[in-house]
């Protein structure tokens, strides 16, 4: 899995944008798909002046979709590693 390539990778091109951050066909997480690709070679600017970058995601039921990297929820590991403290 090539997450950091600067060249797209073929399978992101018919790509669906998803606004809840799932796969839109089986309700999988990000954390479940079978490959991963970050555009970072275009990031855009937000309201508040962060940057933000499509993230593509294959996932295990065969569908591609993307959600912008601002939408993706608090990671479960920051929430473990607290409660080991």
């Amino acid at each position: 899995m090539e997450a950091f390539s600067p060249v797209p990778p073929s399978w992101t091109e018919n790509a669906i944008h998803s606004l809840d951050f799932h796969c839109p066909s089986c309700g999988a997480t990000a954390a479940e798909a079978e490959k991963v690709w970050l555009n970072r070679r275009a990031p855009v600017i937000g309201d508040n002046y962060e940057r933000k970058w499509q993230e593509f995601y294959s996932c295990q039921c065969g569908e591609v979709w993307w959600g912008w990297s601002s939408d993706r929820p608090p990671s479960d590991l920051l929430e473990n590693e607290e409660s080991t403290q």
